[in-house]
């Protein structure tokens, strides 16, 4: 199940999505040289997020990756770092469908600030979640896990286009969403005491708990009143808002 696109309409032009998405593209061409061997493990283990390496002294700390990384500034680097092609490309698409209609809601700079607080509590719910692991987490996933937050608390009703199979199916946001954080409670409870590499199911988990919080403190109120289907009572569907007679001029 893959979001393809949605029936929610841009208001404004999402200058913060394009600049996230550049700034992952610039980090995945340059630092991490494109996912080529070398560079992808040490990208990943200078600018990665080690649970251990931050709560260990450096004495204590035995892990793959050196104590000396980027420690907690790879709280934030871990952001913008990625494992593979499928892994950024996965993320820079469910940020571009989404990012934008959050990013309507509150302007670009809070939008700025509002994805890195939340990719900030993505982190601690990871560190929290398994505080001795030495295996490096990286990824903008816990970030945009913060930004399907604001979206199912802002746009609950509208349509988003999934990829199942060879079909594509209509389903409204929330239905997609609250499948979606289903599935990252469950692997994370699953993933409990595990030692192994994996999906940082608990940032995912964190950072969209987050977002649906935050958003009640960062939208501003004047640009979602520019909107035409933000709420539960909004029309889900483009071409029926002018279904409702208050509609017609």
């Amino acid at each position: 199940m893959f979001p393809v696109s949605d029936d929610n309409p841009q208001i404004k032009r999402p200058i913060t999505v394009y600049l996230l998405i550049g700034l992952n593209a610039l980090a995945w061409v340059l630092l991490q040289g494109m996912g080529s061997g070398e560079q992808l493990q040490a990208s990943v283990c200078n600018y990665g997020l080690i649970p251990a390496n931050l709560l260990s002294s450096a004495d204590s700390y035995n892990g793959a990756c050196s104590a000396a990384s980027f420690g907690w500034l790879g709280i934030v680097s871990s952001m913008f770092m990625h494992g593979g092609w499928m892994h950024i490309l996965g993320n820079m698409w469910f940020l571009w469908v989404f990012g934008d209609n959050v990013e309507d809601s509150m302007g670009s700079v809070r939008f700025a600030i509002f994805y890195i607080l939340c990719g900030l509590f993505a982190a601690a719910a990871q560190i929290v979640s398994a505080p001795d692991s030495v295996i490096p987490m990286v990824g903008a996933s816990g970030a945009i896990g913060g930004v399907m937050g604001a979206y199912i608390m802002l746009y609950p009703r509208v349509r988003v286009h999934l990829l199942v199979f060879f079909f594509i199916i209509r389903v409204p946001a929330f239905a997609m969403l609250l499948y979606w954080i289903a599935l990252q409670v469950m692997g994370g409870i699953s993933s409990l005491g595990s030692t192994g590499g994996g999906v940082a199911f608990w940032a995912h988990v964190g950072g969209f708990v987050a977002g649906a919080v935050l958003v009640w403190f960062m939208k501003d109120d004047e640009l979602l009143l520019k909107h035409p289907y933000h709420g539960w009572n909004k029309s889900e569907d483009p071409e029926n808002i002018w279904q409702d007679p208050s509609n017609r001029q």
